[in-house]
């Protein structure tokens, strides 16, 4: 490796109003910026906005400083991968033709410096949540996207934008209340997802979601370690790697 390798979760930038998004972004920038000294590469594990949805002529309006800090880093030639989550899932190809992102559609084998990481946003992995897996695969559906785009942009993103705030206001606060809860649906779904991969892959080394907002690292086997990224609303937790060992961090 020719420098660490870097992973976060979850900014959500769209919420809860422009000006707490904006300061977000900012604090995001200077992130990326003390990152790009020694990266080799960066990984934005998912839900990098709150909504994210590709018109084929037009793309949400903000986010100039995050994309030219983006745009600034890929041209440098550090690759910067973006695994889609559920609230950036309709990202197409703006981000990687304008951007220079690398776009990851699926969980994905890496193995970086020796190690064995497996790589997952984490939403509708493990059992349960149902209703959700539905959801998932009707905002998957082309034929959906395809119906979305039928709505001219100014009143389709709008509309969007004001369901996303107002859902993730509420979980906000349910968050704020229910960290506990945050912490037994990561044991519930995420390890024993993690634990059956395992069983399957008895090599791996790392496990990295996104998705939970909560940052946790925890042995799940004698070799195996799943790291849960947190997120930039309340806790601006990142993950770095120094080619042996995978670390949480908090930015400040």
């Amino acid at each position: 490796m020719n420098g660490k390798i870097y992973f976060a979760s979850d900014f959500h930038l769209g919420i809860p109003d422009k000006k707490q998004s904006l300061e977000r972004e900012k604090k995001l920038v200077r992130w990326l910026a003390m990152a790009r000294k020694d990266a080799s590469e960066i990984f934005l594990m998912g839900d990098l906005f709150d909504f994210w949805f590709e018109y084929r002529t037009a793309v949400p309006r903000g986010y100039t400083r995050l994309l030219g800090m983006l745009a600034e880093i890929t041209d440098s030639g550090i690759p910067v991968h973006l695994f889609r989550g559920n609230h950036d899932m309709w990202a197409f190809s703006y981000l990687q033709e304008e951007v220079g992102l690398q776009l990851h559609r699926d969980p994905e084998f890496r193995t970086l410096n020796g190690k064995n990481f497996y790589l997952a946003h984490g939403d509708g992995l493990g059992p349960g949540d149902q209703g959700y897996k539905f959801i998932k695969k009707v905002f998957a559906s082309r034929f959906n996207q395809w119906l979305f785009r039928l709505i001219h942009p100014d009143l389709g993103i709008s509309m969007a934008l004001f369901w996303s705030r107002k859902s993730r206001n509420a979980a906000l606060q349910k968050e704020k209340k229910e960290e506990e809860r945050n912490l037994r649906q990561i044991n519930e779904r995420l390890v024993t997802y993690s634990r059956d991969l395992i069983k399957q892959h008895p090599d791996l080394d790392y496990l990295v979601y996104g998705h939970y907002h909560f940052p946790v690292a925890a042995s799940i086997s004698q070799k195996a370690t799943q790291v849960v990224l947190g997120d930039w609303i309340t806790h601006f937790t990142y993950a770095v790697f120094d080619g042996n060992t995978l670390d949480l961090k908090e930015f400040s």
